[in-house]
Formats: C-alpha cells, structure tokens, sequence
C-alpha cells in the first residue's frame, strides 16, 4: 500500500481521531484510494483538526474514512478485505460455517479459513511503532501467524476426531463437545492468535505519547497491555458469538418453533448473525483503541522524560 504522509509521524497526525475509530466501523470498505487520499488532504489543510474539536460534516466524514481505511502509525491504505468494515461481512459466514456440527476435517478447514482472516486483520491493524534491529519483524510475525492458526485450527477440531476415533456416541459425551467446548475453545484459540502474531510488541515494545502527540519512547509495558487488551476482547467477541446463539438454540429446539432441519438451521444463521452483529461494537469498544496507561506502570528512562500522569499508545484493533 502506498504512503500517504511522507515524512510526517503517522501516530502525531492520527492521535486525536483515535476516539473516532468505533463508528469508523460504519464507513463502507469498497473505497477507492483516490478517495482517501483526497480525505487525508482535506484533514491536512483544516485548521480545526490541529486546534479545537471537529464540526464540519464532511470534516468528520473525511476523519472517520481515513480511520477505517489507513493505519495510524504507518499511514499506509490498509487492504480492502481487512479493513475494519469488512470485518463482520466477512467473519460472518467464517462463524457460521466454523460452527455446523461436521466431520473433523470440515471443521478443521473452516476453522483453519477464520483464524486465518483475523490473524491477518490482527497483523494489518495492530500497533506497527515495533522497532526490530534485524528487520526480520514481518518475517517473524508471518512465522508466528501461521503456527498460531494451524495449531488453532487443529485444537478446535481434535474434540471431534476424538469423539470420531473412539467412537464415542454417548449423549454426555455428544453434549461436551458438540455443546459445551466449542465456546470457550474457539474464543480461547481467538486470544491465542492475537497474542502469537502480535508478540514482537511486547518483546520490543511499543511507542508512547503525551497528550500531543509527542512520541516520549519504547515501552514493553505499553505493549504488553495492548495485546492483553486486544485478545480479551477478541475472545470474548468470538466466544460469546458461538455460546449465546447455542444456547438459544436450545430453546428453540425444545419450543418446537421450527419443526424442520431447515428452518433450524436459518434460525441458528440469524441468531449468530444477530450476536455477532450485537457483539462486534461492544467488544471493539471494551477498549479504546487510543489507550492510556499510567506514568508510573512505565519504565524508568520514560519516567524521567515527562512529568505527565497517563501516557498514550495506539492499542490496534
């Protein structure tokens, strides 16, 4: 992708629309980079970016697709499918086809397909102010990557080619793992991705900032917290999209409201299009994406540099 600020400092130029980042999810992700580039330029020459809070409409409008559509540390154009409004149309029918009762390899390929998505969402949209000596950082957040999601993968199947290999049919052993471990299991495996593929954070570090802008150093502590972050609310989007609508399916079942197997399984396609939906903006919001940590949670040579309380870092998404 191409660079739109040359020679600026990407996360001083994007810091004070972080908190913007959440209705950014609304922005359609089919934008050209022309049309960016112009909104960039049109942030660039307004006065009231730099010097008291936005109020023109398409001020705004220009803000929130340059949110949704280039990376506040590298201002460069994030790639289409991984921008953030293409999130939930494209995990939607990752979730729901990682979620039908099939054969273990079935499951291990949808599984292997979702978790490679948002490991590669992760990698575009998280904090890219890592500095690696080697240059060898994208080579090893690939590496880390692709073991993350075919480890993820192969867990979220092996209840099932345990169950297949053993022939295990009771009712309890149907209701553990068709029922009850795919939940926390596939949420659990969601967190793990985030903290494989974005590890070098908190082994590097990441930048810090005061209030404007001004970069202050590198933090481990920063960057541990950015991750920690990120996964926990991307475990729980995603465990709580294949709990609750498992759970309701329940009742359904026992209601006897959709009599055919039909009409139970497009009742469970709503009710996973209906969490996942619901859950997208809670969970994007559970954290801002402009995070703060505290002066004295930092490490000593950035203690000495400012005397500011809380202290900022860009969390990724």
């Amino acid at each position: 992708a191409e660079g739109l600020e040359p020679g600026s400092t990407p996360s001083q130029t994007s810091f004070k629309g972080w908190q913007w980042s959440l209705p950014a999810f609304c922005i359609p992700a089919f934008v050209t980079g022309d049309e960016i580039r112009k909104a960039r330029l049109l942030l660039e020459s307004s006065e009231k970016t730099q010097s008291e809070p936005i109020q023109n409409h398409q001020t705004k409008q220009a803000l929130l697709l340059s949110l949704a559509s280039v990376h506040p540390d590298t201002g460069r154009i994030i790639p289409v499918f991984f921008r953030p409004p293409a999130f939930l149309p494209v995990t939607l029918p990752l979730v729901i086809s990682s979620s039908l009762q099939l054969q273990a390899k079935q499951i291990f390929l949808c599984q292997f397909a979702f978790h490679a998505y948002t490991t590669g969402f992760t990698l575009l949209n998280g904090n890219c102010t890592t500095k690696d000596e080697e240059n060898s950082l994208h080579q090893k957040q690939i590496l880390f990557g692709v073991g993350a999601v075919s480890y993820a993968a192969l867990l979220g199947a092996f209840p099932f080619v345990f169950m297949d290999r053993y022939t295990l049919k009771s009712p309890i052993t149907h209701l553990i793992v068709k029922k009850l471990l795919p939940a926390p299991l596939f949420g659990l495996m969601s967190a793990f991705t985030v903290v494989a593929v974005r590890s070098p954070e908190f082994e590097n570090g990441i930048e810090v900032m005061d209030r404007s802008g001004k970069v202050l150093g590198v933090s481990q502590k920063a960057g541990e917290k950015a991750v920690k972050e990120t996964a926990l609310s991307r475990g729980i989007l995603f465990g709580t999209t294949f709990f609750l609508p498992a759970a309701l399916m329940y009742f359904v079942e026992r209601a006897n409201t959709a009599r055919t197997p039909r009409a139970l399984a497009s009742v469970r396609m709503l009710l996973i299009m209906a969490v996942l939906a619901g859950m997208l903006p809670a969970s994007f919001g559970m954290f801002p994406q402009c995070g703060e940590i505290k002066r004295e949670e930092l490490e000593a040579e950035i203690l000495s540099s400012t005397e500011e309380t809380v202290l900022f870092y860009n969390r990724g998404i």
